[in-house]
């Protein structure tokens, strides 16, 4: 229902990515999955999850006949460093662990670095052969017919930093989660109480607003933005406020939020 809310085509939906196997993350693939067979898909779905959940969700589709017409592609993720699950002409995804009751991971998804642009003037004051553009926009230095080499950096300009977006939810705060996203732009932690709770939090297996911050602080993201919040509080304005004692920029996560990601460089 969300996705129509929000006007994505189900059909675009290719890859998944689930924490961990908890039923508030994971019930609603149920659903999904049957929705999508029922609108006639026939290419594969790819899922990435916690070893152990390409067996379990076959048993489950069975045991409410759910009969797809597709193929599951599974990653399993396992281990306690980062590791690169997804790789395509367009971004990386990499794996890290987290710290919950049950195996859990984040998510870091990160632009590849694009090519470097040729300058236009570039290319009549010195015309630059087909056979080596390719190279020039990779980082190579123009050679001359008569053996002149005009450096890269005069003919081509950098291509932007390439955007991040990390998501870390459900994990309690420990020191090493700040490396696994140090410096993405957009930092998705959860913030499930407040830091009177931060003993609860921790037999839990959640965090705290503060630790949120911590980790964001700690890892120098662009913004840190919280969510996840416990049914106890009417509204997250509480946990913002803690939160951003230790980093200003952070905002409530809200249903139907959008965040351009490119945008926070700007400002």
């Amino acid at each position: 229902m969300q996705l129509r809310r929000n006007r994505i085509r189900m059909g675009r939906i290719n890859h998944i990515f689930i924490s961990h196997l908890h039923g508030d993350h994971i019930f609603g693939l149920y659903g999904l999955l049957s929705s999508l067979n029922l609108m006639g898909r026939e290419h594969s779905m790819h899922i990435y999850a916690p070893a152990g959940y390409e067996h379990i969700l076959p048993r489950h589709l069975s045991d409410f006949d759910i009969i797809l017409d597709f193929e599951l592609k599974f990653t399993p993720l396992a281990g306690r460093d980062p590791a690169v699950v997804l790789s395509d002409k367009h971004l990386t995804v990499t794996a890290f662990p987290l710290k919950h009751r049950v195996p859990s991971f984040g998510f870091l998804f990160k632009e590849r670095l694009r090519e470097r642009s040729i300058v236009p003037e570039a290319i009549n004051e010195y015309p630059i052969p087909v056979s080596q553009m390719k190279g020039i926009k990779q980082g190579k230095d123009l050679v001359r017919d008569d053996g002149a080499v005009v450096p890269n950096h005069q003919i081509t300009l950098a291509p932007p930093d390439p955007l991040s977006y990390a998501y870390c939810s459900d994990t309690s705060y420990f020191e090493r989660l700040s490396s696994f996203v140090k410096g993405v732009d957009l930092l998705y932690h959860e913030a499930t109480f407040d830091s009177s709770l931060e003993e609860f939090a921790l037999k839990t297996g959640h965090s705290t607003a503060l630790d949120a911050a911590r980790v964001a602080s700690k890892a120098g993201v662009g913004r840190l933005v919280i969510g996840h919040f416990s049914s106890r509080y009417r509204d997250a304005d509480p946990l913002v406020e803690e939160a951003a004692t230790l980093f200003p920029e952070t905002v409530a996560a809200h249903e139907n939020m959008v965040i351009d990601v490119g945008s926070l460089r700007k400002g």
